[in-house]
């Protein structure tokens, strides 16, 4: 799973984190939703949005793009795509543009065009490491920073994060995504090591409790594979249908895995349709 998609997927099922983590804590999350959108004529789909839901509101959109390798033409395409994204959809919002960085190294600025762009109160850049204080306080700047966190200590911090999930979140499907998503980046730090070398390293009744829906599909509980896709589906396009749904249950082990990557670029239930029609 690559970074990006990581991060997706954390501001997909617990969309409070990215409020977190731009200072915006006490905006209600509800009034926006976290999508994509397909730029017509130009085949590209403009990742990482999080829309307002409601059309007369003060509340700006936000783009997020995820960086964790130097890139030179990073800002030169993020630009170019989103003002692209402005002059064909017109949204009735203000914007903001953040970039999250695992450090300042990584980024590359080409100061000589975006010097004063980049200056502007709209366009924030992140970087994860400068995030020490802010994180004691919030779960989900916490599950982001796991992301970036040494393997030497990540095991530990992911255990603790598991603990204060339980602790904090009384909404059980929102508690199960996001200790889901805390052993996705386990998963996704160590790829080298087995399933068993994995398991060793946490308390056996927390580990039946948090496998990640591909280790679950290994162990043949695709159920909960099943399970995890359709929570995500239903945040993402809304209801499924009852055909849709069988249509999925009869997916395979593989067939879900690649689902489960789908479903980031959906923002309507004919994307999912087309998704099974074409798989």
């Amino acid at each position: 799973m690559k970074t990006d998609s990581i991060f997706y997927q954390i501001f997909l099922n617990f969309p409070k984190s990215f409020f977190d983590l731009i200072g915006e804590g006490e905006t209600e999350v509800d009034n926006y939703q976290f999508t994509s959108q397909e730029i017509k004529q130009l085949s590209f789909r403009l990742d990482g949005l999080f829309m307002p839901t409601i059309e007369e509101t003060a509340k700006p959109l936000y783009l997020v793009e995820v960086q964790f390798q130097p890139d030179p033409d990073l800002y030169y395409r993020l630009f170019s795509e989103f003002f692209l994204f402005l002059k064909q959809y017109k949204p009735p919002y203000s914007w903001q543009i953040v970039v999250i960085y695992p450090t300042r190294s990584v980024e590359r600025e080409q100061s000589i065009h975006f010097r004063d762009f980049l200056s502007l109160s709209s366009i924030r850049r992140i970087y994860l490491d400068k995030l020490e204080e802010a994180a004691n306080s919030s779960l989900g700047i916490n599950v982001i920073k796991l992301v970036v966190e040494s393997e030497q200590q990540a095991v530990a911090k992911a255990q603790a994060l598991i603990e204060l999930s339980k602790n904090q979140l009384s909404d059980e499907t929102i508690q199960k995504s996001l200790i889901d998503l805390i052993e996705s980046i386990i998963v996704y730090k160590f790829p080298l090591k087995t399933r068993e070398e994995i398991e060793a390293m946490f308390n056996l009744s927390d580990l039946k409790q948090t496998r990640v829906y591909q280790e679950a599909l290994t162990e043949g509980r695709q159920q909960e594979g099943f399970n995890l896709v359709l929570r995500q589906l239903n945040r993402r396009v809304g209801q499924i249908s009852p055909i849709e749904i069988e249509q999925i249950q009869a997916l395979s082990i593989e067939q879900l895995e690649n689902l489960g990557e789908a479903l980031l670029d959906f923002s309507s239930v004919e994307d999912l349709r087309r998704w099974l029609e074409e798989n």
